[in-house]
């Protein structure tokens, strides 16, 4: 009994969100039995495509492809300024196509090592602003994060309409972040590379993800069926590196099957669908943005899409709302932990981060309400 509690004190405590989710999908069991029309709820499309990606992405950590961005950017860099300029912005581009989370797992561990002999109250206001550049950042592409590719396909969204959507939005949140950062003080800064990182010897390994990449972009953009997409990517990487598997989130893709569950079932709960549809009308983005304080932009967008077709008030909402508190983005998630494990302490991070994250989610808030009563998105 005590190694069961153990286990389950340990399983809640790195995977609260699939937890919470299978708690959802178990009590609306209750209600709607299980059968078979549960593979209705399923998109395997977005299931499959997010798996795809996620090998894909191990596969460029596996070769340094982050690390060697990582050092080149340290080398070009001059003062403290232009380092955190250079950071930040590698990590707002990176996180469009590698997912925010993703990012952040490749450029926070180079920033700690960087800024860790430097003084604390630097590094903590440069992972602070990685952490909302990747959030921002990912908001732009549909394979940015997961909730934007769950609800690009969701939606059936024209790619048109998704960057006309967030593309404003996401650019008034990197001129936010980039104020932050340019008032931000300055200095002389140096460093040494313990070893130089190439790629040349791994050129045809590149060439090989980078196809797979595009492959996926493919399939989310439509221009690929993504039922012969996913197949031929999962048996090349069968054959080329099938190491690669044991790196991908699992627990991501079960809390996706579970909110499909709890979300299929509350559908078909007339009364209570009617009620949520009756109290979203007309504030989606609202709601998916103070959602996404509570419970994260993720799980947000799977609960409230299904009552509401305003599409853009629900992807600019939870994308907005992954800045605020830490739970809003799991992206935050993973930069606290990472700041606790060098031995930081967690009381001065949470304080900047409150600090600049409740200016920056004032201010894009506004920005986004303001752009969806001018355009009547």
């Amino acid at each position: 009994m005590k190694k069961v509690t153990r286990f389950m004190k340990r399983f809640l405590k790195k995977e609260p969100v699939l937890a919470a989710a299978a708690a959802l999908a178990v009590i609306s069991m209750f209600f709607v039995p299980p059968s078979v029309r549960y593979v209705s709820y399923m998109d395997f499309s977005v299931l499959g495509i997010l798996f795809c990606l996620m090998l894909n992405v191990a596969g460029f950590r596996e070769l340094g492809a982050f690390d060697f961005i990582s050092s080149f950017l340290i080398v070009k860099s001059q003062s403290v300024r232009l380092l955190t300029i250079l950071l930040v912005n590698c990590v707002f581009l990176t996180s469009m196509f590698v997912t925010n989370d993703v990012a952040l797992i490749a450029f926070v561990p180079v920033t700690i090592g960087i800024f860790g002999l430097s003084g604390r109250d630097r590094l903590i206001f440069v992972i602070v602003m990685e952490t909302m550049a990747a959030n921002v950042g990912s908001m732009l592409t549909p394979i940015g994060n997961p909730q934007n590719l769950f609800l690009y396909s969701y939606y059936n969204m024209h790619i048109l309409s998704f960057l006309k959507t967030v593309v404003p939005v996401g650019a008034a949140g990197y001129i936010i972040i980039m104020c932050a950062v340019l008032a931000s003080k300055s200095s002389g800064i140096e460093v040494r590379l313990k070893q130089k990182i190439g790629l040349r010897d791994k050129k045809a390994m590149l060439i090989y993800y980078s196809c797979l990449f595009v492959l996926c972009v493919l399939s989310v953009l439509r221009l690929a069926d993504y039922r012969i997409c996913v197949p031929a990517a999962l048996l090349s990487v069968a054959a080329v590196n099938r190491k690669l598997f044991r790196k991908v989130d699992y627990g991501l893709l079960i809390t996706f099957v579970a909110f499909f569950v709890f979300a299929g079932n509350i559908e078909r709960i007339g009364a209570v669908k009617d009620a949520l549809s009756h109290f979203i009308t007309g504030r989606a983005f609202v709601v998916s943005l103070i959602g996404s304080q509570a419970v994260s932009n993720v799980p947000a967008a799977m609960m409230i899409s299904p009552f509401t077709k305003d599409a853009a008030g629900v992807l600019l909402g939870v994308d907005v709302g992954g800045l605020g508190t830490p739970v809003a983005s799991l992206a935050s998630l993973i930069s606290l932990r990472l700041y606790t494990g060098s031995g930081g302490a967690p009381g001065r991070y949470m304080l900047a981060f409150a600090a600049y994250n409740a200016a920056a989610l004032a201010l894009l808030a506004a920005a986004a309400w303001m752009y969806l009563r001018l355009t009547g998105l």
